[in-house]
């Protein structure tokens, strides 16, 4: 009886502690080290919220850029992959259908596989500078824009750069939602 009552006794005050007591002090201690990424790193424009600078959201007209691809739709609360294999027809038939989309102002070519495929996420807000650039071409068609123009946009990204990680990890990117905000601030539409 008496091993019942410590096991009991032991199983309230770890589930007191773990489930309540850590999830706040990690949540305190969150809000202390990094403040700005505990609240969604939210990015507001004339005070009103426009997204987060940690979730992806959907841009498909062809004005902007367009982050990867995304199996939950860019929904939060649906993250995670599509569970697709290599051997899939579906994600065979999905991949044709973007790299159609994505040749349409491009011509023939060599497209980065993060615009073919969607992350494990469904979520992620980056892209690579190469899938920056290969969109280039056509923001500038959908905006009726020269060459002049061009080399802006190809500035701006290089000025919206994230480096490596550590200057060794991973490749260098930018994040979707500032890169179309900065576009828009300077294309103007």
């Amino acid at each position: 009886m008496k091993t019942l009552f410590q096991s009991v006794t032991l199983f309230l005050l770890m589930s007191i502690f773990l489930g309540i007591g850590y999830p706040v002090g990690m949540t305190f201690l969150a809000k202390i080290i990094a403040e700005g990424k505990s609240q969604g790193d939210l990015i507001q424009k004339n005070g009103k919220v426009i997204g987060s600078r940690l979730i992806a959201q959907k841009f498909t007209d062809n004005h902007n850029f367009w982050g990867r691809p995304s199996a939950a739709d860019y929904d939060p609360l649906q993250s995670g992959g599509s569970n697709l294999g290599p051997t899939s027809e579906k994600l065979k038939k999905l991949v044709d259908e973007r790299k159609k989309r994505l040749l349409e102002f491009k011509g023939e070519g060599e497209i980065p596989n993060e615009l073919l495929f969607a992350s494990g996420s469904g979520l992620d807000p980056h892209i690579s500078i190469t899938a920056a650039i290969f969109q280039v071409d056509r923001i500038l068609h959908a905006r009726d824009l020269t060459g002049e123009e061009k080399d802006k946009i190809l500035a701006l990204i290089e000025s919206q750069t994230i480096p490596r990680q550590f200057g060794v990890l991973g490749p260098s990117i930018v994040n979707v939602l500032e890169l179309n905000l900065a576009l828009q601030e300077l294309i103007g539409h």
